[in-house]
Protein backbone atom coordinates (compact mmCIF):
# COMPACT_ATOMS: atom_id res chain seq x y z
CA UNK A 1 0.00 0.00 0.00
CA UNK A 2 1.15 3.55 -0.81
CA UNK A 3 1.33 5.53 2.46
CA UNK A 4 -0.43 8.95 2.30
CA UNK A 5 -0.17 12.11 4.44
CA UNK A 6 -3.07 14.62 4.10
CA UNK A 7 -2.28 18.25 5.03
CA UNK A 8 -5.04 20.91 5.21
CA UNK A 9 -6.09 23.47 7.82
CA UNK A 10 -9.79 22.87 7.18
CA UNK A 11 -10.95 19.68 9.00
CA UNK A 12 -14.06 19.22 6.82
CA UNK A 13 -11.85 19.13 3.67
CA UNK A 14 -9.60 16.51 5.26
CA UNK A 15 -12.63 14.47 6.24
CA UNK A 16 -14.12 14.92 2.77
CA UNK A 17 -10.93 13.63 1.11
CA UNK A 18 -10.96 10.58 3.37
CA UNK A 19 -14.42 9.52 2.24
CA UNK A 20 -14.31 10.85 -1.34
CA UNK A 21 -12.84 7.60 -2.71
CA UNK A 22 -12.07 4.05 -1.55
CA UNK A 23 -8.37 4.60 -0.86
CA UNK A 24 -7.63 0.96 -0.05
CA UNK A 25 -9.18 -0.23 -3.29
CA UNK A 26 -6.92 2.17 -5.19
CA UNK A 27 -3.86 0.80 -3.37
CA UNK A 28 -3.41 3.71 -0.94
CA UNK A 29 -3.50 4.06 2.86
CA UNK A 30 -3.95 7.37 4.76
CA UNK A 31 -1.50 7.07 7.66
CA UNK A 32 -1.57 10.65 9.00
CA UNK A 33 -3.35 14.01 8.72
CA UNK A 34 -1.85 17.41 9.62
CA UNK A 35 -3.37 20.89 10.04
CA UNK A 36 -0.44 22.81 8.50
CA UNK A 37 2.96 22.44 6.86
CA UNK A 38 4.92 22.73 10.12
CA UNK A 39 2.99 19.91 11.74
CA UNK A 40 3.54 17.77 8.65
CA UNK A 41 7.27 18.61 8.61
CA UNK A 42 7.75 17.49 12.22
CA UNK A 43 6.01 14.20 11.41
CA UNK A 44 8.12 13.63 8.31
CA UNK A 45 11.39 14.07 10.22
CA UNK A 46 10.72 10.75 11.99
CA UNK A 47 8.30 8.96 9.65
CA UNK A 48 8.28 7.86 6.04
CA UNK A 49 5.36 8.32 3.64
CA UNK A 50 5.06 7.80 -0.11
CA UNK A 51 2.62 10.58 -1.02
CA UNK A 52 1.81 14.00 0.48
CA UNK A 53 -1.41 15.80 -0.52
CA UNK A 54 -1.31 19.36 0.83
CA UNK A 55 -3.31 22.58 0.54
CA UNK A 56 -1.32 25.41 -1.02
CA UNK A 57 -2.45 28.04 1.51
CA UNK A 58 -2.33 27.27 5.27
CA UNK A 59 -1.36 29.18 8.43
CA UNK A 60 2.10 28.71 10.04
CA UNK A 61 3.52 26.99 6.92
CA UNK A 62 1.89 26.72 3.50
CA UNK A 63 1.89 23.66 1.29
CA UNK A 64 4.30 25.35 -1.15
CA UNK A 65 6.71 26.20 1.69
CA UNK A 66 6.52 22.63 2.94
CA UNK A 67 7.32 21.28 -0.53
CA UNK A 68 10.29 23.66 -0.90
CA UNK A 69 11.80 22.68 2.50
CA UNK A 70 11.32 18.95 1.87
CA UNK A 71 13.16 19.17 -1.44
CA UNK A 72 15.94 21.57 -0.43
CA UNK A 73 16.71 19.88 2.91
CA UNK A 74 16.06 16.39 1.50
CA UNK A 75 13.72 15.55 4.39
CA UNK A 76 11.50 13.34 2.21
CA UNK A 77 11.43 12.10 -1.39
CA UNK A 78 7.68 11.40 -1.21
CA UNK A 79 5.58 12.37 -4.21
CA UNK A 80 3.69 15.65 -3.67
CA UNK A 81 0.25 16.79 -4.87
CA UNK A 82 -0.82 20.40 -4.34
CA UNK A 83 -4.48 21.29 -3.65
CA UNK A 84 -5.46 24.87 -4.49
CA UNK A 85 -8.41 27.12 -5.10
CA UNK A 86 -6.25 29.20 -7.43
CA UNK A 87 -5.87 28.45 -11.11
CA UNK A 88 -3.01 30.96 -11.57
CA UNK A 89 -0.31 29.30 -13.69
CA UNK A 90 2.48 30.84 -11.56
CA UNK A 91 1.50 28.56 -8.67
CA UNK A 92 1.67 25.49 -10.87
CA UNK A 93 4.99 26.65 -12.31
CA UNK A 94 6.48 27.06 -8.84
CA UNK A 95 5.19 23.61 -7.78
CA UNK A 96 6.71 21.97 -10.85
CA UNK A 97 10.10 23.55 -10.06
CA UNK A 98 10.16 21.64 -6.78
CA UNK A 99 9.19 18.35 -8.45
CA UNK A 100 5.51 18.40 -7.52
CA UNK A 101 3.75 15.42 -9.10
CA UNK A 102 0.47 17.22 -9.85
CA UNK A 103 -1.64 20.29 -9.10
CA UNK A 104 -5.39 19.73 -8.39
CA UNK A 105 -7.91 22.56 -8.13
CA UNK A 106 -10.50 22.73 -5.35
CA UNK A 107 -13.16 21.56 -4.96
CA UNK A 108 -11.60 18.18 -5.61
CA UNK A 109 -13.54 16.09 -8.12
CA UNK A 110 -13.60 12.36 -7.39
CA UNK A 111 -12.79 11.31 -10.97
CA UNK A 112 -9.91 13.80 -11.18
CA UNK A 113 -8.36 12.54 -7.94
CA UNK A 114 -8.65 8.91 -9.04
CA UNK A 115 -7.10 9.74 -12.40
CA UNK A 116 -4.08 11.38 -10.71
CA UNK A 117 -3.68 8.49 -8.26
CA UNK A 118 -3.80 5.94 -11.09
CA UNK A 119 -1.14 7.87 -13.00
CA UNK A 120 1.04 8.05 -9.89
CA UNK A 121 0.64 4.34 -9.22
CA UNK A 122 1.55 3.52 -12.83
CA UNK A 123 4.63 5.73 -12.66
CA UNK A 124 5.75 4.27 -9.34
CA UNK A 125 5.46 0.72 -10.70
CA UNK A 126 7.57 1.71 -13.69
CA UNK A 127 10.15 3.36 -11.44
CA UNK A 128 10.24 0.30 -9.20
CA UNK A 129 10.80 -1.97 -12.19
CA UNK A 130 13.57 0.32 -13.44
CA UNK A 131 15.15 0.29 -9.99
CA UNK A 132 15.01 -3.51 -9.81
CA UNK A 133 16.58 -3.77 -13.27
CA UNK A 134 19.27 -1.31 -12.21
CA UNK A 135 20.03 -3.35 -9.09
CA UNK A 136 20.15 -6.53 -11.16
CA UNK A 137 22.57 -4.98 -13.64
CA UNK A 138 24.77 -3.63 -10.85
CA UNK A 139 24.93 -7.07 -9.24
CA UNK A 140 25.84 -8.67 -12.57
CA UNK A 141 28.57 -6.08 -13.15
CA UNK A 142 29.92 -6.61 -9.64
CA UNK A 143 29.98 -10.39 -10.14
CA UNK A 144 31.74 -9.99 -13.49
CA UNK A 145 34.48 -7.89 -11.88
CA UNK A 146 34.77 -10.41 -9.05
CA UNK A 147 35.15 -13.33 -11.46
CA UNK A 148 37.92 -11.40 -13.24
CA UNK A 149 39.83 -11.27 -9.95
CA UNK A 150 39.09 -14.91 -9.15
CA UNK A 151 40.53 -16.04 -12.49
CA UNK A 152 43.49 -13.66 -12.15
CA UNK A 153 42.55 -11.78 -15.35
CA UNK A 154 41.96 -8.25 -14.09
CA UNK A 155 43.30 -4.71 -14.27
CA UNK A 156 43.34 -1.80 -11.84
CA UNK A 157 39.84 -0.74 -12.89
CA UNK A 158 38.39 -4.13 -11.84
CA UNK A 159 40.32 -4.04 -8.58
CA UNK A 160 39.35 -0.46 -7.66
CA UNK A 161 35.67 -1.14 -8.37
CA UNK A 162 35.63 -4.24 -6.15
CA UNK A 163 37.38 -2.42 -3.31
CA UNK A 164 34.93 0.50 -3.50
CA UNK A 165 31.78 -1.60 -3.64
CA UNK A 166 32.42 -4.22 -0.94
CA UNK A 167 33.76 -4.57 2.56
CA UNK A 168 37.12 -6.31 2.90
CA UNK A 169 39.59 -7.28 5.59
CA UNK A 170 42.76 -9.28 5.84
CA UNK A 171 42.35 -13.03 5.96
CA UNK A 172 40.47 -13.80 2.71
CA UNK A 173 39.65 -17.27 1.37
CA UNK A 174 37.83 -18.53 -1.69
CA UNK A 175 35.26 -21.15 -0.68
CA UNK A 176 33.73 -23.51 -3.23
CA UNK A 177 30.22 -24.66 -2.18
CA UNK A 178 28.55 -27.65 -3.82
CA UNK A 179 25.80 -30.20 -3.22
CA UNK A 180 27.57 -33.39 -2.10
CA UNK A 181 25.23 -36.03 -3.45
CA UNK A 182 26.78 -37.58 -6.55
CA UNK A 183 24.27 -40.41 -7.01
CA UNK A 184 21.27 -38.09 -6.83
CA UNK A 185 22.86 -35.47 -9.12
CA UNK A 186 23.63 -38.13 -11.73
CA UNK A 187 19.92 -38.95 -12.05
CA UNK A 188 18.85 -35.32 -12.51
CA UNK A 189 18.35 -33.55 -15.81
CA UNK A 190 20.58 -30.55 -16.54
CA UNK A 191 17.72 -28.14 -15.89
CA UNK A 192 17.01 -29.74 -12.52
CA UNK A 193 20.67 -29.48 -11.55
CA UNK A 194 20.56 -25.81 -12.48
CA UNK A 195 17.45 -25.27 -10.36
CA UNK A 196 19.14 -26.90 -7.37
CA UNK A 197 22.13 -24.66 -7.93
CA UNK A 198 19.86 -21.59 -7.87
CA UNK A 199 18.21 -22.82 -4.64
CA UNK A 200 21.65 -23.23 -3.10
CA UNK A 201 22.56 -19.70 -4.19
CA UNK A 202 19.38 -18.26 -2.64
CA UNK A 203 20.10 -20.12 0.60
CA UNK A 204 23.62 -18.63 0.63
CA UNK A 205 22.20 -15.12 0.20
CA UNK A 206 19.67 -15.71 2.99
CA UNK A 207 22.48 -16.67 5.38
CA UNK A 208 24.95 -13.95 4.35
CA UNK A 209 22.38 -11.09 4.31
CA UNK A 210 24.36 -7.83 3.96
CA UNK A 211 27.42 -9.82 2.88
CA UNK A 212 25.50 -11.40 0.00
CA UNK A 213 27.70 -9.69 -2.60
CA UNK A 214 30.53 -11.99 -1.48
CA UNK A 215 28.56 -14.89 -3.01
CA UNK A 216 29.00 -15.55 -6.76
CA UNK A 217 26.70 -17.77 -8.79
CA UNK A 218 28.23 -20.35 -11.11
CA UNK A 219 31.93 -19.48 -10.97
CA UNK A 220 32.94 -22.77 -12.62
CA UNK A 221 30.28 -22.78 -15.35
CA UNK A 222 32.85 -23.64 -17.99
CA UNK A 223 33.63 -26.88 -16.12
CA UNK A 224 29.99 -28.07 -15.97
CA UNK A 225 30.21 -27.87 -12.19
CA UNK A 226 27.07 -26.68 -10.42
CA UNK A 227 28.84 -24.73 -7.67
CA UNK A 228 28.59 -21.47 -5.76
CA UNK A 229 31.65 -19.30 -5.06
CA UNK A 230 31.97 -17.51 -1.72
CA UNK A 231 34.66 -14.98 -0.76
CA UNK A 232 35.16 -15.34 2.97
CA UNK A 233 36.73 -12.51 5.01
CA UNK A 234 37.87 -12.75 8.61
CA UNK A 235 35.67 -9.81 9.61
CA UNK A 236 32.60 -12.02 9.04
CA UNK A 237 33.58 -14.51 11.73
CA UNK A 238 34.86 -11.69 13.98
CA UNK A 239 31.53 -9.81 13.76
CA UNK A 240 29.75 -13.03 14.78
CA UNK A 241 32.19 -13.62 17.66
CA UNK A 242 33.38 -16.86 16.07
CA UNK A 243 36.43 -18.48 14.55
CA UNK A 244 36.55 -19.09 10.80
CA UNK A 245 35.92 -22.79 11.42
CA UNK A 246 32.84 -22.16 13.59
CA UNK A 247 31.46 -19.60 11.11
CA UNK A 248 31.82 -21.89 8.10
CA UNK A 249 30.42 -24.89 9.98
CA UNK A 250 27.36 -22.85 10.94
CA UNK A 251 27.05 -21.62 7.34
CA UNK A 252 27.28 -25.16 5.93
CA UNK A 253 24.74 -26.52 8.42
CA UNK A 254 22.33 -23.73 7.46
CA UNK A 255 22.66 -24.67 3.77
CA UNK A 256 22.29 -28.39 4.52
CA UNK A 257 19.07 -27.77 6.47
CA UNK A 258 17.73 -25.36 3.83
CA UNK A 259 18.41 -27.75 0.94
CA UNK A 260 17.69 -31.01 2.83
CA UNK A 261 20.77 -32.28 1.00
CA UNK A 262 24.42 -32.77 2.01
CA UNK A 263 26.60 -29.75 1.20
CA UNK A 264 30.40 -29.68 0.96
CA UNK A 265 32.77 -26.70 1.23
CA UNK A 266 36.30 -26.52 -0.21
CA UNK A 267 38.20 -23.70 1.50
CA UNK A 268 41.21 -22.33 -0.40
CA UNK A 269 44.30 -20.99 1.32
CA UNK A 270 44.11 -17.62 3.04
CA UNK A 271 45.47 -14.53 1.32
CA UNK A 272 45.92 -11.08 2.81
CA UNK A 273 44.33 -9.04 0.02
CA UNK A 274 41.49 -9.44 -2.49
CA UNK A 275 43.96 -8.88 -5.35
CA UNK A 276 45.40 -12.33 -4.52
CA UNK A 277 42.09 -14.19 -4.46
CA UNK A 278 43.04 -16.15 -7.60
CA UNK A 279 45.70 -17.93 -5.52
CA UNK A 280 43.02 -19.03 -3.05
CA UNK A 281 40.73 -20.10 -5.90
CA UNK A 282 43.54 -22.19 -7.40
CA UNK A 283 44.08 -23.84 -4.01
CA UNK A 284 40.36 -24.69 -3.78
CA UNK A 285 40.58 -26.35 -7.21
CA UNK A 286 43.56 -28.39 -6.04
CA UNK A 287 41.46 -29.45 -3.05
CA UNK A 288 38.79 -30.70 -5.43
CA UNK A 289 41.26 -33.04 -7.14
CA UNK A 290 42.59 -34.14 -3.73
CA UNK A 291 39.08 -34.73 -2.43
CA UNK A 292 38.80 -38.19 -3.95
CA UNK A 293 41.95 -39.28 -2.12
CA UNK A 294 40.95 -37.94 1.30
CA UNK A 295 38.60 -39.02 4.05
CA UNK A 296 35.13 -37.68 3.30
CA UNK A 297 34.42 -34.49 5.25
CA UNK A 298 31.79 -31.72 5.19
CA UNK A 299 34.49 -29.01 4.92
CA UNK A 300 38.00 -29.32 3.46
CA UNK A 301 40.64 -26.74 4.37
CA UNK A 302 43.62 -26.24 2.08
CA UNK A 303 46.05 -25.59 4.95
CA UNK A 304 44.97 -28.78 6.68
CA UNK A 305 44.67 -31.13 3.71
CA UNK A 306 47.75 -29.99 1.79
CA UNK A 307 50.94 -30.25 3.79
CA UNK A 308 53.79 -28.47 2.01
CA UNK A 309 57.39 -29.53 2.65
CA UNK A 310 60.78 -28.99 1.04
CA UNK A 311 61.37 -32.47 -0.34
CA UNK A 312 61.03 -31.18 -3.90
CA UNK A 313 58.80 -32.31 -6.75
CA UNK A 314 59.04 -36.00 -7.58
CA UNK A 315 57.12 -37.87 -10.29
CA UNK A 316 56.68 -41.53 -9.34
CA UNK A 317 56.65 -42.35 -13.04
CA UNK A 318 57.73 -45.98 -12.78
CA UNK A 319 55.01 -46.84 -10.28
CA UNK A 320 52.40 -44.87 -12.19
CA UNK A 321 53.31 -46.47 -15.51
CA UNK A 322 53.10 -49.92 -13.91
CA UNK A 323 49.63 -49.06 -12.63
CA UNK A 324 48.52 -47.69 -16.01
CA UNK A 325 49.72 -50.85 -17.79
CA UNK A 326 47.78 -53.01 -15.29
CA UNK A 327 44.67 -50.88 -15.90
CA UNK A 328 45.04 -51.24 -19.67
CA UNK A 329 45.39 -55.03 -19.31
CA UNK A 330 42.48 -55.15 -16.81
CA UNK A 331 44.49 -57.27 -14.33
CA UNK A 332 43.10 -56.73 -10.83
CA UNK A 333 45.94 -58.47 -8.99
CA UNK A 334 48.55 -56.38 -10.71
CA UNK A 335 46.50 -53.24 -10.14
CA UNK A 336 46.46 -53.89 -6.38
CA UNK A 337 50.23 -54.51 -6.33
CA UNK A 338 50.95 -51.32 -8.30
CA UNK A 339 48.76 -49.20 -6.05
CA UNK A 340 50.46 -50.66 -2.96
CA UNK A 341 53.92 -49.77 -4.28
CA UNK A 342 52.77 -46.30 -5.38
CA UNK A 343 51.38 -45.49 -1.93
CA UNK A 344 54.53 -46.69 -0.24
CA UNK A 345 56.50 -44.22 -2.34
CA UNK A 346 53.97 -41.41 -1.80
CA UNK A 347 54.04 -41.97 1.95
CA UNK A 348 57.81 -41.86 1.82
CA UNK A 349 57.48 -38.40 0.24
CA UNK A 350 54.98 -37.36 2.97
CA UNK A 351 52.36 -36.30 0.41
CA UNK A 352 54.04 -32.98 -0.34
CA UNK A 353 51.50 -30.78 -2.08
CA UNK A 354 53.45 -30.26 -5.31
CA UNK A 355 54.39 -33.94 -5.48
CA UNK A 356 50.85 -35.22 -4.97
CA UNK A 357 49.42 -32.69 -7.42
CA UNK A 358 51.94 -33.60 -10.11
CA UNK A 359 51.41 -37.35 -9.70
CA UNK A 360 47.62 -37.11 -9.66
CA UNK A 361 47.60 -34.91 -12.78
CA UNK A 362 49.95 -37.32 -14.57
CA UNK A 363 47.73 -40.28 -13.66
CA UNK A 364 44.52 -38.55 -14.76
CA UNK A 365 46.05 -37.35 -18.01
CA UNK A 366 47.26 -40.84 -18.87
CA UNK A 367 43.88 -42.38 -18.01
CA UNK A 368 42.17 -39.95 -20.39
CA UNK A 369 44.78 -40.74 -23.03
CA UNK A 370 44.08 -44.48 -22.68
CA UNK A 371 40.36 -43.90 -23.27
CA UNK A 372 41.03 -41.62 -26.25
CA UNK A 373 43.17 -44.34 -27.85
CA UNK A 374 40.22 -46.75 -27.65
CA UNK A 375 37.57 -44.31 -28.91
CA UNK A 376 38.58 -41.12 -30.72
CA UNK A 377 35.11 -39.62 -30.13
CA UNK A 378 35.17 -40.04 -26.37
CA UNK A 379 34.26 -36.88 -24.44
CA UNK A 380 37.25 -36.00 -22.28
CA UNK A 381 35.18 -33.76 -19.99
CA UNK A 382 32.83 -36.67 -19.32
CA UNK A 383 35.83 -38.88 -18.47
CA UNK A 384 37.09 -36.27 -16.01
CA UNK A 385 33.64 -36.14 -14.44
CA UNK A 386 33.59 -39.93 -14.28
CA UNK A 387 37.03 -40.08 -12.63
CA UNK A 388 36.43 -37.32 -10.12
CA UNK A 389 32.86 -38.16 -9.11
CA UNK A 390 31.12 -41.28 -10.35
CA UNK A 391 33.64 -43.77 -8.99
CA UNK A 392 33.47 -42.42 -5.44
CA UNK A 393 29.84 -42.44 -4.42
CA UNK A 394 27.49 -43.48 -1.65
CA UNK A 395 28.84 -43.85 1.89
CA UNK A 396 32.16 -45.28 0.78
CA UNK A 397 35.07 -43.66 2.62
CA UNK A 398 36.99 -41.26 0.39
CA UNK A 399 40.75 -41.54 0.61
CA UNK A 400 43.42 -44.22 0.74
CA UNK A 401 44.58 -47.10 -1.40
CA UNK A 402 41.17 -48.75 -1.57
CA UNK A 403 39.80 -45.84 -3.55
CA UNK A 404 42.59 -45.82 -6.08
CA UNK A 405 42.22 -49.59 -6.48
CA UNK A 406 38.50 -49.23 -7.10
CA UNK A 407 39.04 -46.35 -9.52
CA UNK A 408 41.66 -48.34 -11.41
CA UNK A 409 39.58 -51.54 -11.57
CA UNK A 410 36.40 -49.78 -12.70
CA UNK A 411 38.32 -47.73 -15.22
CA UNK A 412 39.93 -50.90 -16.54
CA UNK A 413 36.43 -52.34 -17.07
CA UNK A 414 35.41 -49.05 -18.70
CA UNK A 415 38.28 -49.34 -21.20
CA UNK A 416 37.28 -52.94 -21.88
CA UNK A 417 33.80 -51.77 -22.83
CA UNK A 418 35.23 -49.18 -25.20
CA UNK A 419 37.20 -51.90 -26.94
CA UNK A 420 34.14 -54.07 -27.48
CA UNK A 421 32.33 -51.43 -29.61
CA UNK A 422 28.98 -52.46 -28.13
CA UNK A 423 27.42 -49.01 -28.14
CA UNK A 424 25.27 -49.23 -31.28
CA UNK A 425 23.38 -52.43 -30.45
CA UNK A 426 22.93 -51.56 -26.79
CA UNK A 427 21.62 -48.06 -27.49
CA UNK A 428 19.12 -49.57 -29.91
CA UNK A 429 17.90 -51.93 -27.18
CA UNK A 430 17.74 -49.14 -24.59
CA UNK A 431 15.80 -46.92 -26.99
CA UNK A 432 13.28 -49.72 -27.69
CA UNK A 433 12.86 -50.35 -23.98
CA UNK A 434 12.27 -46.67 -23.22
CA UNK A 435 9.63 -46.44 -25.98
CA UNK A 436 7.88 -49.43 -24.43
CA UNK A 437 8.26 -48.67 -20.70
CA UNK A 438 8.53 -44.86 -20.60
CA UNK A 439 5.84 -44.63 -17.91
CA UNK A 440 7.94 -46.66 -15.46
CA UNK A 441 10.60 -45.28 -13.13
CA UNK A 442 13.55 -45.84 -15.50
CA UNK A 443 17.13 -44.91 -14.69
CA UNK A 444 20.50 -44.95 -16.41
CA UNK A 445 21.87 -47.08 -13.57
CA UNK A 446 19.29 -49.84 -14.22
CA UNK A 447 20.27 -50.06 -17.89
CA UNK A 448 23.97 -50.04 -17.07
CA UNK A 449 23.43 -53.00 -14.75
CA UNK A 450 21.21 -54.77 -17.29
CA UNK A 451 23.72 -54.50 -20.14
CA UNK A 452 26.86 -54.72 -17.99
CA UNK A 453 27.97 -51.23 -18.96
CA UNK A 454 29.44 -48.52 -16.79
CA UNK A 455 26.73 -45.89 -16.20
CA UNK A 456 29.11 -42.99 -16.98
CA UNK A 457 30.04 -44.58 -20.31
CA UNK A 458 26.41 -45.29 -21.18
CA UNK A 459 25.64 -41.65 -20.36
CA UNK A 460 28.39 -40.58 -22.78
CA UNK A 461 26.96 -42.76 -25.52
CA UNK A 462 23.54 -41.20 -25.02
CA UNK A 463 24.84 -37.67 -25.26
CA UNK A 464 26.91 -38.53 -28.34
CA UNK A 465 24.00 -40.07 -30.25
CA UNK A 466 21.01 -38.00 -29.09
CA UNK A 467 22.66 -34.73 -28.07
CA UNK A 468 21.03 -34.84 -24.63
CA UNK A 469 21.20 -36.65 -21.32
CA UNK A 470 19.36 -39.91 -20.67
CA UNK A 471 16.99 -38.07 -18.31
CA UNK A 472 16.13 -35.44 -20.92
CA UNK A 473 15.61 -38.14 -23.58
CA UNK A 474 13.21 -40.01 -21.29
CA UNK A 475 11.36 -36.80 -20.46
CA UNK A 476 10.96 -35.88 -24.15
CA UNK A 477 9.62 -39.35 -24.89
CA UNK A 478 7.02 -39.01 -22.12
CA UNK A 479 5.95 -35.56 -23.32
CA UNK A 480 5.52 -36.82 -26.90
CA UNK A 481 3.28 -39.62 -25.65
CA UNK A 482 1.31 -37.12 -23.58
CA UNK A 483 0.85 -34.92 -26.66
CA UNK A 484 -0.61 -37.85 -28.59
CA UNK A 485 -3.11 -38.56 -25.79
CA UNK A 486 -4.09 -34.89 -25.56
CA UNK A 487 -5.07 -34.87 -29.23
CA UNK A 488 -6.59 -38.35 -29.52
CA UNK A 489 -8.38 -38.91 -26.18
CA UNK A 490 -10.74 -37.09 -23.81
CA UNK A 491 -8.73 -38.06 -20.73
CA UNK A 492 -8.21 -35.42 -18.04
CA UNK A 493 -4.77 -33.83 -18.02
CA UNK A 494 -3.90 -35.34 -14.61
CA UNK A 495 -4.86 -38.79 -15.97
CA UNK A 496 -2.58 -38.35 -18.97
CA UNK A 497 0.24 -37.19 -16.69
CA UNK A 498 -0.07 -40.38 -14.63
CA UNK A 499 -0.29 -42.58 -17.71
CA UNK A 500 3.00 -41.30 -19.11
CA UNK A 501 4.90 -41.53 -15.81
CA UNK A 502 4.39 -38.27 -13.90
CA UNK A 503 3.05 -38.35 -10.35
CA UNK A 504 3.23 -34.58 -9.84
CA UNK A 505 0.81 -32.64 -12.07
CA UNK A 506 2.59 -29.29 -11.66
CA UNK A 507 5.90 -30.86 -12.62
CA UNK A 508 4.28 -32.46 -15.68
CA UNK A 509 2.84 -29.10 -16.80
CA UNK A 510 6.20 -27.37 -16.38
CA UNK A 511 8.00 -30.09 -18.35
CA UNK A 512 5.33 -29.95 -21.08
CA UNK A 513 5.73 -26.18 -21.41
CA UNK A 514 9.54 -26.48 -21.64
CA UNK A 515 9.23 -29.00 -24.52
CA UNK A 516 6.13 -27.80 -26.39
CA UNK A 517 6.16 -24.11 -25.51
CA UNK A 518 2.61 -24.05 -24.14
CA UNK A 519 0.41 -25.67 -21.49
CA UNK A 520 -1.22 -29.07 -22.12
CA UNK A 521 -4.70 -27.51 -22.25
CA UNK A 522 -3.60 -24.90 -24.80
CA UNK A 523 -1.91 -27.61 -26.86
CA UNK A 524 -5.12 -29.66 -26.83
CA UNK A 525 -7.21 -26.66 -27.85
CA UNK A 526 -4.81 -25.88 -30.69
CA UNK A 527 -5.05 -29.48 -31.85
CA UNK A 528 -8.84 -29.30 -31.86
CA UNK A 529 -8.72 -26.18 -34.01
CA UNK A 530 -6.43 -27.91 -36.49
CA UNK A 531 -8.83 -30.87 -36.68
CA UNK A 532 -11.75 -28.53 -37.41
Amino acid sequence: MIRVLLVDDEPFIVQGLKVLIDWEQEGYEIVKTAANGMEALEYLKNNQVDLIIADIKMPVMSGMELLEILRKDKVSRADFIILSGFSDFSYAQQAIRFECFDYILKPVVKEELIRVLHRLNYQRQGSKKQQLNKIKMEKAYLARNMISLIFGKYDQINLDYIREQMQWSEGISYVDIEIDNIEQMEELMDEEKRNQQRELYRACLAFLKEDGDHCIFDVSSHEKTYDIGFIYCDYMAKNAGETQKAYLERFRKYLKDAMSLPVVMLVGKKVNDISKISNSYGAARILRSFQAFRKKQPIYYYEKEVQVNNNGIVLCKQYLDDLLFAVEQNERGRIEESVERLYEEMNHLRFAMDTVNLNINYLLFQLIHLASEQDGYVNQEEIMLYISENVFEGDMLRGGKEHLIRLSCEYAAYLEQLRKHVSKDILHEVEKDIRKNYAKNLSLREYSNKYYLNSAYLGQLFRKKYGMSFKDYLNNCRIEQAAVRLLRTDLKIYQIAEEVGYRDLDYFVNRFISVKGCTPSKFRKGGENRVK
